[in-house]
């Protein structure tokens, strides 16, 4: 299952029912794939947002459709989410990974507020994972502040797979 914000892709129907604010849209056309399999049981609940004001949505929209095909249920909250926007969405959907994708450069001024945010939250069990373009001195930093994992630009769709079937907390 993949949960859309307004613009909707081509085949997805306007959900009945959505459960977060501004995610209008589910899909639920299969796609034959050759990502690894997700593990058996209840599928790993996955949040992926586009905090700040970066525009540039693509890779999150190419990472959430790949996650939605390897089994895994997927929010996007689109982009130009604050930092409690994207904190509220992932206690309110009950996630398991919380995935960021920050293209504009303001990961080290958003990822602090978004990790405080989640502690106060009690939300410390979230595999949070972050893309986009981070230098790697501010690697180190990132995982002092809970950042699971950094994936950058060109990282295979199955390496992200397999990471969050390896460390996601198991529901």
């Amino acid at each position: 299952t993949l949960i859309w914000p307004a613009n909707p892709p081509p085949g997805a129907r306007q959900s009945a029912n959505p459960t977060t604010a501004g995610l209008h849209f589910m899909t639920t056309a299969a796609i034959t794939t050759t990502t690894p399999a997700a593990p058996q049981g209840n599928p790993i609940r996955v949040l992926v947002a586009k905090p700040g004001l970066d525009g540039h949505d693509r890779g999150a929209k190419v990472i959430a459709r790949a996650l939605r095909d390897a089994g895994m249920e997927v929010i996007y909250t689109g982009i130009r989410q604050t930092p409690q926007m994207v904190a509220q969405a992932a206690a309110q959907e009950d996630v398991a990974v919380l995935g960021l994708s920050i293209l504009s450069g303001a990961h080290m001024e958003l990822m602090p507020e978004i990790m405080r945010l989640l502690h106060e939250q009690d939300m410390n069990h979230v595999l949070v994972l972050l893309g986009g373009i981070v230098p790697e001195e501010d690697r180190e930093p990132l995982a002092a502040m809970g950042v699971s994992a950094v994936f950058g630009p060109g990282t295979s769709t199955n390496d992200i797979i397999a990471y969050i079937n390896a460390h996601a907390p198991v529901s």
